[in-house]
């Protein structure tokens, strides 16, 4: 993995967005208008994807697929993702740029990794609607990616799709899948990268899978940390990961020394 030429990061939870708040309480609000309040595990667990797959995967699980049906008397189907859907991208796109700023140590580590003749692509489970609120608003507070791509651009196959990947590695005119390495923060994101046939590797601090904010996590003892980051190593291990790092720093110096 030393001779990596590009890194593709994912965005909310990994380079911007910490603990990936912003998509929580869209969602949250979302199925709470529609009388079913969603545990932040159940909200969290398919983060990464489509938005619109996120959806649809929240109304398939057994507790919330129970709950709509004592609420509304049938069980949802692709009507109901839409119209949760419809909301959700109002509710989202009314807050985004709130949840714009670069995570610790992105703007230098990527400063760091441009230096060294790496270029930076990334892929995201937002729209480009979306991406036209966050893109600009991250590059003024110093992060910006060579190229980024959206499902839009891959004929809504996002993750664990690789064809976001492969746009990228397009772009940025790479030749050889194992030069590349995916860094995200959930599940969805690591599939995304193994599927590609990419190295693939997890952030833990600051990620969706440990669902903190920054003062939440400060406030915990060393102990309570390492057992968090420990939880989420391990899932990430287990969806097939390469590697795991606890902060975008512990990767910089991976790769560069």
């Amino acid at each position: 993995m030393k001779k990596i030429k590009a890194v593709i990061f994912d965005w909310a939870g990994t380079t911007v967005d910490y603990g990936c708040m912003a998509p929580v309480r869209a969602f949250v609000e979302v199925f709470k208008q529609y009388g079913v309040e969603p545990t932040i595990k159940e909200v969290r667990e398919p983060m990464g994807m489509l938005k619109i797959d996120h959806i649809r995967t929240m109304l398939k699980m057994e507790r919330i697929r129970e709950l709509w049906k004592e609420t509304h008397g049938r069980e949802p189907g692709e009507e109901e993702a839409q119209a949760l859907y419809q909301i959700f991208e109002e509710n989202l796109l009314k807050i985004l740029s709130d949840y714009t700023d670069p995570k610790p140590g992105v703007v230098e580590t990527v400063k760091r990794l441009r230096r060294s003749g790496i270029k930076i692509g990334s892929t995201t489970g937002y729209t480009d609607k979306m991406m036209e609120i966050i893109v600009p608003k991250a590059r003024e507070k110093g992060y910006e990616p060579d190229v980024w791509f959206s499902p839009d651009s891959t004929a809504q196959k996002g993750r664990p799709y690789p064809y976001m990947i492969f746009r990228n590695i397009e772009a940025l005119g790479i030749k050889k899948v194992r030069r590349v390495l995916k860094v995200g923060d959930t599940v969805s994101d690591i599939k995304e990268g193994k599927n590609a046939g990419v190295w693939s590797a997890g952030i833990v601090v600051g990620s969706s899978e440990m669902g903190l904010t920054q003062e939440e996590y400060a406030a915990l003892s060393p102990e309570e940390k390492e057992v968090k980051c420990k939880e989420v190593t391990d899932r990430f291990l287990e969806a097939g990961a390469d590697k795991v790092f606890y902060t975008i720093e512990d990767l910089g110096e991976f790769l560069l020394g």
